[in-house]
């Protein structure tokens, strides 16, 4: 089963003007990713996403080009099914054979961002079409699911304080038992995030639970403010409570905070998590598998949450290729208790695949299609591509 073809193209989604929302990352118009499709010798087809931005928008310019210039032509000929030997190839780059020689890295400058996003797409194309040739899904290839269904958490949470309760609330008319809501710069101030999540509290009861996100905004000062002040909600998690560069705050952070701490979405490969762990800076890990490295990636990201007794919440903001990857990691391992779904305006989640979804009244179900489970719509990225 030999490549014969790699491309990704930038794909973007206008969000109609009902629906946008405002966060830290500004008025969110579109949402973007980019799409990779691998094809071999024979015609079969295997699909992925990497992502320029953690967030809904962003230029796909610099990961298209590195899959279509630089990546992808230096797998042609390979064979497909040798999905380790690909990715140690795209990360060590012409010291690879010294690599396999001695048994550990030798990888390029571009060892993180968006080289690495750009392989993590490739790398989901390569395990989706290792399913589809086989007829089974990505899951089952990693041992199957470890139960038939998981709870799905709804993620959205802009409103103000006055709001914030009614949005909040229809998600959980929705079905959905579990929510997140954003907090962090975007409130301007510590006291307007208290202020959203005591109103949050307030309408939804004590049986629903809520997460918080704050995208890394905050100071460890203002971070653990606020964490103070909202330990008597009762929430699940304080998602990057500060800057993903600042290990040294996060370890404050988490050590002080009554509250877990999650992060992990905008870091790349296992080497980052690591650090997040020795550290002692995270409680629950989010790996993004269209940013950290891939499916690969994930599994070595997912067996050091199971080692170190962490939970496992895959970052599941992006298409539907994504979120379907993310979902079979986290069926796949036993730190994983819960699903994101993103309830923000999404095309490329809701309308792009051919399939339904696989997420119903709150509840997401294991995914049991050949590969991921998720085939584009060739006239809906043909529409939707940037030129």
């Amino acid at each position: 089963m030999l490549i014969r073809s790699i491309r990704a193209r930038w794909v973007q989604c206008g969000i109609p003007a009902d629906q946008q929302h405002v966060s830290d990352f500004g008025l969110i118009t579109s949402f973007d990713t980019a799409i990779i499709s691998v094809e071999t010798e024979d015609g079969l087809v295997g699909w992925g996403e990497a992502k320029a931005a953690v967030g809904s928008a962003g230029g796909c310019q610099a990961v298209v080009a590195a899959v279509n210039h630089e990546l992808g032509p230096s797998l042609i000929g390979r064979d497909a099914t040798q999905i380790t030997g690909a990715w140690d190839a795209m990360y060590n780059g012409p010291r690879a054979g010294y690599a396999t020689e001695r048994g550990r890295a030798f990888p390029i400058l571009g060892r993180r961002g968006l080289v690495v996003s750009a392989m993590s797409g490739i790398d989901m194309a390569l395990w989706d079409l290792l399913g589809r040739r086989l007829d089974v899904s990505v899951l089952d290839l990693w041992g199957g699911p470890r139960q038939p269904t998981m709870p799905a958490y709804a993620s959205g949470g802009w409103a103000d304080a006055e709001g914030i309760g009614a949005q909040l609330g229809g998600y959980v008319a929705a079905g959905f038992a579990s929510v997140k809501m954003r907090v962090g710069v975007m409130d301007g101030d510590v006291a307007t995030s208290v202020a959203r999540v005591e109103a949050a509290r307030h309408a939804l009861g004590p049986e629903v639970e809520i997460m918080v996100d704050a995208h890394g905004t905050y100071s460890p000062p203002e971070a653990l403010r606020f964490a103070a002040a909202v330990a008597h909600l009762g929430l699940r998690w304080f998602e990057e409570p500060v800057s993903a560069d600042d290990l040294v705050g996060a370890r404050r952070v988490r050590a002080a905070s009554p509250i877990a701490i999650a992060a992990g979405e905008s870091v790349f490969t296992r080497f980052d998590f690591r650090d997040l762990i020795s550290n002692e800076a995270v409680d629950v890990l989010q790996p993004d598998l269209a940013i950290c490295g891939g499916p690969s990636e994930g599994r070595r990201i997912a067996a050091l949450a199971e080692t170190h007794q962490l939970e496992l919440a895959p970052h599941c903001w992006g298409s539907a290729l994504s979120f379907s990857a993310g979902v079979s990691l986290a069926f796949a391992s036993s730190a994983s208790r819960i699903v994101e779904y993103s309830l923000g305006a999404n095309p490329l989640l809701h309308d792009m695949p051919e399939e339904q979804s696989t997420v119903r009244d709150g509840v997401v179900h294991a995914p049991t299609g050949p590969g991921f489970g998720v085939t584009p719509r060739l006239d809906f990225l043909d529409e939707y591509e940037v030129k």
